[in-house]
């Protein structure tokens, strides 16, 4: 080989070398990218800023973010980075890490087999360092009145507790997508259970020892835990190769949390979560409810400090709805209206197994001696099945730790996980239910059940009186109603009505696209049924066109409904919550008639009032 030859080969070896290292992207939006390989690419952060936005496509497969800060890895994310098109981007924050150097290490779904590069990917001109992320609504069925995250994935409510006049409810979320992943706790405070301020950053995020699945929240008042008096305690499920209890605590109110460094507290050889605890002052101790969710039971500890846990009893084998994994418990005692007595309630969700299919809150009434829960019979000696809500939409249901005035107040997942992942949002999925009071009632048959009554601060945002209906007979031809038309048509409806002698009274919610829900009580075997086969969109989802239906308790054919309706949302509670029933509706415009009528013979309408609701 000549000289010339040779210095050439040289030059066209290093020039190649170079073009190996030479970012495609250089300082552009704040970044450099280089790409390592079919699907190992670098995003170096270059610009200053709070945030690095991730552009995500959820039709993609995951791809696998290893943060470095200074050559030391400080999280690993997996999110859905766009291939062929945007949808949304998540902020990545990065403000806690100025004047360090950032590096993005992503592993992309493509192989060595694959075609496709990951260079070819939609998502790296999108990657942006910058000072804002836009969380303003983008989206038609973003609820107005019910608790969202701003931005990415949520299902169950976590760490409720109230302390220093704020409601604090956490949620398991995914910052970086609307879709199951990287499960972190979110947090929103609220002085008035409607009105919810956002955190900006997860709570708790998860670490070597696994995502952060659910658990609770409540306040120390002894300091037992040693954490300080009156500080908050924390217990939730550490997630990974298994599922183990860790704790954590805040001094500052609940703004920020401390991972205990002890971690875990309480381990088991098969799959147990969702630690729910409250500290039991005759005992002094604290009991925890724990789901041992594939024996389709519940376990009950105890501890003096949430640290060292003996093991008390076992609840559930062989009882009420199995065919499903228990999950989220919640074990309180609260009064039996009209009387001087106290019983003891258990939660139960399960998923799959609901009375409608897939997920829903099941509850057990009993007593509970400080380490036994023992739930009641009926006269045949039989524990009966007991639903929480007839509706599809209603899971995950737990309380808040040290409410004021010894209310039971509850707040659920407004989703079903049979179809959560696949519903028309895209900027967010799911939101909560309005907050609820628990109490019991017994009825005709005489057993006790739960109600499940709306909280009292939510007839501060009744606004006009936009009908107000006397008594008047309702036949088959029925009688109209106009819903407000402001903020889409959300609305509160109040409605009794008397059977009388006919087979049926429906409420039926209509739009201009020819879309409806009926809600029809049915005189002759006293129950109230929800149809949302023909409400909207329905068709993501085989298993969301569904009639719900629920016994109302009641033998006279008198019932009175409070309905809430929301842009994707309806809440239906019969006679001061002893029935309820909640779903989703996607309708593609908002509903604008009521129309109320009566088969088999007439009924009678004692009262119809419609309020708009002040939600700003």
């Amino acid at each position: 080989m000549t000289k010339t030859k040779t210095a050439t080969s040289a030059i066209l070896i290093a020039a190649a070398l170079s073009m190996a290292h030479m970012p495609l992207y250089a300082n552009k939006n704040g970044v450099e990218i280089e790409h390592l390989g079919v699907n190992n690419t670098l995003v170096r952060v270059t610009g200053e800023g709070k945030y690095l936005l991730l552009p995500i496509q959820e039709s993609n497969d995951e791809a696998t973010i290893n943060v470095i800060i200074d050559g030391k890895l400080q999280k690993s994310i997996n999110a859905r980075l766009a291939k062929s098109k945007v949808d949304y981007t998540v902020p990545l924050y990065i403000e806690d890490f100025k004047g360090k150097n950032i590096v993005l290490n992503i592993v992309t779904s493509q192989g060595r087999s694959s075609v496709r590069e990951a260079k070819e990917d939609a998502c790296w001109p999108i990657f942006e360092v910058t000072d804002s992320f836009n969380t303003a609504n983008r989206e038609k069925y973003r609820p107005a009145y019910h608790h969202t995250p701003l931005w990415g994935w949520m299902n169950d409510p976590n760490g409720m507790v109230y302390k220093d006049g704020k409601w604090h409810l956490c949620y398991q979320w995914n910052p970086y997508g609307s879709k199951w992943q990287n499960l972190s706790w979110g947090q929103s405070t609220s002085e008035d259970l409607v009105h919810w301020e956002h955190q900006e950053l997860p709570a708790l995020e998860p670490d070597g020892l696994g995502m952060i699945f659910s658990g609770s929240s409540a306040i120390d008042k002894t300091g037992s835990a040693g954490f300080g008096k009156d500080a908050i305690v924390t217990m939730f499920t550490s997630a990974a190769a298994s599922q183990i209890q860790s704790l954590a605590s805040s001094t500052d109110g609940g703004r920020t949390y401390d991972v205990y460094p002890g971690n875990p507290v309480l381990t088991l050889e098969s799959e147990a979560r969702d630690p729910n605890m409250f500290w039991d002052e005759k005992a002094g101790q604290w009991v925890l409810t724990l789901a041992h969710a594939l024996d389709h039971e519940m376990l009950i500890f105890t501890s003096p400090d949430m640290k060292e846990w003996t093991l008390q009893s076992r609840f559930g084998q062989g009882l009420g709805a199995q065919d499903g994994v228990w999950e989220c418990p919640d074990l309180f005692e609260i009064p039996i209206a009209g009387t001087d007595e106290k019983k003891w309630v258990l939660l139960c969700n399960i998923n799959p197994g609901g009375p409608f299919g897939g997920s829903a809150t099941q509850y057990f009434v009993g007593d509970f001696d400080g380490k036994v829960f023992t739930p009641d019979t009926d006269k045949d000696g039989n524990v009966k099945t007991k639903w929480l809500d007839y509706g599809k939409d209603h899971y995950a249901t737990v309380s808040f730790s040290d409410a004021p005035d010894n209310r039971r107040t509850v707040i659920g997942w407004m989703s079903n996980w049979q179809y959560a992942a696949e519903v028309p949002t895209m900027q967010f999925r799911s939101a909560n239910t309005l907050p609820r009071e628990i109490g019991l009632f017994r009825a005709a048959d005489g057993e006790l059940y739960a109600s499940s009554a709306p909280s009292p601060e939510l007839d501060a945002i009744r606004g006009k009186l936009a009908v107000n209906a006397g008594k008047t007979s309702i036949g088959k031809k029925g009688k109209q109603f106009q819903l407000p038309a402001a903020n889409d048509g959300i609305c509160e409806i109040i409605a009794e009505f008397n059977a009388l002698k006919s087979d049926s009274v429906t409420l039926t919610l209509t739009n201009t696209a020819g879309e409806k829900v009926a809600m029809t009580y049915n005189n002759l075997d006293r129950t109230m049924s929800f149809d949302r086969r023909h409400s909207g969109i329905t068709d993501f989802s085989e298993n969301f066109p569904a009639v719900t239906v629920s016994p109302t308790f009641e033998n006279d054919g008198k019932v009175s409904l409070r309905i809430f309706i929301d842009r994707s949302s309806i809440e239906m509670f019969g006679n001061n919550g002893q029935f309820v029933m909640t779903n989703l509706v996607f309708p593609n415009k908002p509903y604008s008639t009521l129309t109320v009528s009566a088969n088999g013979g007439n009924a009678r309408l004692n009262s119809l009032k419609i309020y708009s609701l002040n939600v700003n």
